[in-house]
């Protein structure tokens, strides 16, 4: 018994396991407040853009000798801002640009990398390195976590009126462009602090999954917020817990773990609608 239950407390107890922990609860906050936003805005599919955009500004970074943070912010916040300029000066819809723009800018990312002799492996920046974490790494995460939460949580009413309805906001006073680039600023902030959590390929779904798990078992846009940290919380502890056990890579155990969570709220929310229709 005592033995099975010190195998079951390892993981709290050694150190890179804790860091796993420390950094990915830092990033999983702001990415499910955002998440919300996107999922009411129907903003989805730019997180998977800003996610995939950033790759040639990190090896760019990497060649310059800066900060690949630096690199990855950049390159987000370039993607975010071609697509608003094709979107508003061309008839091609929205979700047609976000796929042209993000799909030739991560292959001009695997082109310079394949290219460049580079001691970070690609895997690494894809899927994250959350059991290599240095010191640094959590200070940087810590502070781009401290800052896109603050810009959410201060300005949600604003951020929630522009997600409905921009015209409106306008008409009250709201700056909505400084919303909408802010709101874009932000997503490129959280994928740069999401990538030695997650990496690139994977923040799409923790910017997505707990704003709309969330949006199914919610009525109210603050309950709304609480459930999508709540679930953001709950799967990365549970998904970095069971990678220990499973062998597996932490980021992928919590991906499954949300889409698992995802699947399970649409079950029992079908199931009470198809009871409720049948009582009526």
């Amino acid at each position: 018994m005592t033995e099975t239950l010190e195998l079951l407390i390892l993981p709290f107890q050694l150190p890179f396991m804790q860091t796993a922990f420390v950094i990915t609860l830092m990033i999983a906050i702001p990415m499910a407040l955002l998440s919300c936003f996107l999922v009411l805005k129907g903003w989805s599919l730019m997180g998977d853009a800003v996610s995939h955009a950033v790759l040639p500004g990190i090896v760019i970074a990497y060649i310059a000798g800066i900060p690949l943070a630096i690199g990855a912010f950049i390159a987000g916040l370039a993607c975010a801002l071609m697509t608003g300029y094709v979107k508003e000066n061309s008839r091609i819809k929205e979700d047609t640009v976000l796929g042209i723009v993000f799909s030739g800018m991560f292959g001009l990312g695997l082109v310079l990398y394949v290219n460049v002799e580079s001691s970070v492996h690609l895997d690494h920046i894809l899927f994250g390195d959350m059991l290599g974490i240095l010191p640094s790494d959590l200070i940087e995460t810590g502070l781009i976590a401290l800052a896109a939460t603050a810009f959410l949580v201060l300005l949600r009413k604003d951020l929630l009126a522009h997600a409905f309805d921009p015209q409106h906001a306008r008409a009250i006073g709201l700056s909505v462009r400084l919303l909408h680039y802010g709101q874009l600023a932000v997503l490129s902030l959280v994928v740069v602090g999401a990538l030695k959590a997650v990496g690139i390929i994977l923040s799409v779904a923790m910017l997505v999954t707990p704003g709309a798990i969330a949006f199914l078992i919610t009525r109210r846009f603050q309950s709304m917020l609480v459930a999508a940290v709540s679930v953001a919380v709950l799967a990365s502890l549970i998904g970095i817990y069971l990678s220990f056990f499973l062998d597996s890579a932490p980021a992928p155990t919590i991906v499954l773990v949300m889409s698992s969570m995802f699947v399970l709220v649409f079950i029992i929310g079908a199931f009470r609608n198809r009871r409720t229709q049948a009582t009526l």
